[in-house]
């Protein structure tokens, strides 16, 4: 059992026109100290993912099955009162963008005491102390003076670091990090993700890394979570899932990354798009897609099955790695 478990998660959405599935009996765990990476196109349910493991799921969408566990207790029939205290202290969050996290008429310093103090016993002093620390820690030069800036005295790359100081400094044991570098310059993102990677390796914190970006997952993360269509599509350490995927969904993300030491005229692409909810296809909701599809992929819904160092949810990869051909 890990730190967080997921298990068989299921998030629905009533409409007019019938429920919507949105994440579709997906599991997975994290353990201590690890980094997992989620990665996929938009709207295949990775910040879904992540908004209904801190119970912040935006009516009507609600978690129809499936257990969420985080050190061994269920924590997805939780109100809303009884998560306030649970997010902050033991689950931290880190947004995409800083602007809609920050309090733009509080003083950054300010929020970053307040946050403290709301999750442990500090004094006013000793909280204005560790502020200054941890601003120093995510990288803002001449921190004993900028503690009492606002928001707006930041730029952007600068505001993501105060957010990630609020999201860790009342040291949570799991941080939920969604596209936290995807409004940043290239420069300052890989900035930030050393940053995170370095803080949370300090601190033995776990982070669930969510991301449409396979080159920040391959920088940061220990496993890595393919999403696809509300369902996991593979899962392994990242270097497996990088060098050797067993879906062709993974396989076709691989193959549209260039190379610095090829030379290519033209990057491989994957046809078609991801269906809508209401219309995901019968049996593997890839398969339309899929130019190794056979008759099984159009007729049953494959579960993670072993294909080769990772588990992926395909059949011909699971007969691949069953007949040694993997």
């Amino acid at each position: 059992m890990g730190l967080l478990d997921v298990i068989d998660l299921t998030v629905e959405f009533p409409t007019r026109r019938g429920t919507l599935r949105a994440l579709d009996a997906i599991s997975f765990e994290i353990a201590p100290g690890e980094i997992l990476g989620v990665v996929g196109e938009s709207g295949a349910g990775k910040s879904l993912t992540g908004a209904a493991i801190i119970g912040l799921l935006e009516p009507p969408g609600r978690v129809a099955a499936g257990q969420i566990l985080f050190d061994g207790k269920r924590i997805d029939r939780l109100s809303s009162e009884q998560m306030r205290p649970l997010r902050g202290r033991h689950i931290g969050a880190i947004f995409q963008d800083p602007l809609t996290t920050l309090n733009p008429l509080i003083s950054v310093g300010r929020q970053l005491t307040e946050t403290m103090q709301a999750h442990l016993k500090l004094s006013d002093r000793d909280a204005r102390t560790r502020a200054v620390k941890w601003l120093e820690d995510v990288g803002i030069p001449a921190a004993s003076e900028r503690v009492d800036a606002y928001p707006h005295e930041f730029s952007g790359g600068m505001r993501q670091r105060v957010v990630i100081a609020l999201a860790l400094c009342a040291e949570p044991r799991l941080v939920i990090a969604d596209e936290p570098t995807t409004a940043l310059d290239v420069s300052i993102q890989a900035q930030i993700i050393a940053l995170i990677r370095n803080l949370t390796q300090s601190h033995g914190t776990s982070v669930m890394l969510v991301t449409h970006d396979m080159g920040v997952i391959a920088e940061t993360a220990d496993r890595v979570a393919v999403m696809y269509a509300g369902r996991i599509a593979e899962i392994g350490p990242v270097r497996d899932v990088v060098l050797s995927p067993g879906h062709p969904y993974t396989q076709g993300l691989m193959g549209s990354i260039p190379a610095l030491d090829v030379r290519v005229d033209r990057l491989r692409q994957i046809d078609g798009s991801m269906p809508r909810l209401g219309s995901i296809p019968r049996g593997c909701a890839f398969n339309p897609r899929c130019v190794k599809a056979v008759a099984l992929c159009r007729q049953e819904r494959p579960d993670l099955m072993p294909a080769g160092a990772t588990l992926a949810a395909c059949f011909v990869a699971a007969d691949l790695a069953a007949t040694g051909r993997v």
